[in-house]
């Protein structure tokens, strides 16, 4: 294996992150690494805590402003006591989800703008990026579809359908500007198929 990575899955949701992060896993074993798996908002005790609040019903009326101050506190703790860590040892990291869903999200989703966001991002990672970030892309009628078969909608899953279109314009606009970094991958496909590219992929970059 070479040196240890940070991979990230960003998605709207139903793009089938759960079955990427699993391929993703299964192909770092398979070269024998163990991979530390993890997920934001979340990875930490302070992360799923500040995950429970984000997700739930509670806050419903929670401001833009202080939903993005709170995904950044989850992620500060996350990079330091976790992502970081794991790296530092020669461990991949696998994280579903990352500083590119605060910019989609909340950046575009929630109107704040890109680069008031963005902001945030230079501030807490400084120059620290992924190294490979998967955008599972598919249209947000087929994504809400799936979503809705699977569990009670969350806050994020409750929102109305141009809150999605506005946030996967988000992350369009993202891998337009960093396609070394973010490489799109037809989420709209079989699993199966999805899998395969994820896999391509990886065989590309880092099958050496």
């Amino acid at each position: 294996m070479t040196e240890a990575r940070l991979i990230t899955v960003e998605g709207i949701e139903g793009a089938g992150k759960s079955s990427a992060l699993a391929t993703l896993s299964d192909w770092v074993v398979a070269r024998g690494a163990t991979p530390v798996v993890t997920r934001e908002p979340g990875g930490t005790g302070l992360g799923e805590e500040l995950r429970e609040v984000l997700l739930g019903h509670r806050e419903a009326g929670m401001s833009g402003d202080a939903e993005v101050l709170l995904m950044f506190a989850a992620r500060a703790e996350h990079l330091h006591t976790v992502i970081k860590p794991a790296l530092q040892a020669g461990h991949w990291v696998i994280c579903d989800r990352f500083t590119d869903a605060s910019l989609a999200y909340q950046g575009g989703g929630r109107g704040l703008g890109l680069e008031r966001v963005r902001a945030l991002a230079d501030w807490l990672l400084s120059d620290f990026r992924p190294d490979l970030t998967l955008w599972l892309d598919l249209p947000v009628t087929t994504g809400l579809a799936r979503a809705a078969g699977r569990s009670t909608p969350d806050r994020f899953e409750s929102e109305r359908e141009r809150f999605f279109e506005a946030v996967r314009a988000a992350y369009a606009q993202l891998a337009r500007e960093e396609p070394a970094r973010i490489v799109r991958v037809d989420a709209s496909m079989a699993q199966e198929r999805v899998a395969a590219a994820i896999t391509t992929i990886l065989e590309r970059r880092y099958g050496n």
